[in-house]
């Protein structure tokens, strides 16, 4: 192989190994497959986002978590939702809820939002610790005070993207109306 061949190898690894990674950085867009993915619900039980989709569509909202403080427009979100269970029941969705932050204090933090309420049982609250899961699907806001970008994603029996919503600011989140309609005809 001559240095000049070897050369535009080099080139072509480069470039495809950085297209690859800033692939991998971008969240999940509708027509995607989203990663699967395991995390601990609140209780300690480990849930896993294809068995959850086997059952039917899921709603998956990605939450601040705990940034200094409880969000107060992530509590909104999520009563939100919580008063349209019936739509998502009807839908057979599932709500999923991701709540990210450092892994120490996090069940606490997490057990501190959801205080004093009654969630439906086809809602879960999910731990992501160290911002792993945030990380992978491209959502970690990584700034000062920060921890994820605040989304909601809509995903099939075969976790196909057909709703996407990402809030690079604290407001502008999915409404659960538009996610109750983005769920497929039942």
């Amino acid at each position: 192989m001559t240095r000049s061949v070897r050369g535009l190898a080099a080139v072509a690894f480069v470039l495809a190994a950085g297209c690859a990674a800033a692939a991998a950085d971008k969240p999940p867009a509708v027509g995607d497959e989203a990663k699967d993915f395991e995390l601990a619900a609140l209780g300690g039980e480990k849930v896993k986002l294809s068995k959850l989709a086997e059952k039917g569509p899921v709603a998956l909202v990605v939450l601040r978590g705990y940034p200094g403080y409880q969000c107060p427009i992530c509590s909104v979100q999520v009563k939100e939702f919580v008063d349209r269970a019936d739509a998502f029941k009807k839908a057979g969705a599932q709500v999923v809820f991701v709540y990210p932050g450092p892994a120490d204090g996090l069940k606490d933090k997490a057990g501190e939002f959801v205080k004093g309420k009654d969630y439906p049982a086809h809602f879960t609250f999910l731990l992501d610790p160290d911002y792993a899961f945030t990380t992978d699907y491209g959502l970690r806001w990584d700034a000062k005070n920060e921890t994820a970008y605040p989304s909601t994603f809509v995903l099939d029996g075969k976790r196909k993207v057909t709703f996407a919503k990402v809030s690079t600011t604290h407001g502008g989140r999915a409404k659960a109306d538009d996610v109750v309609k983005a769920l497929p005809a039942k």
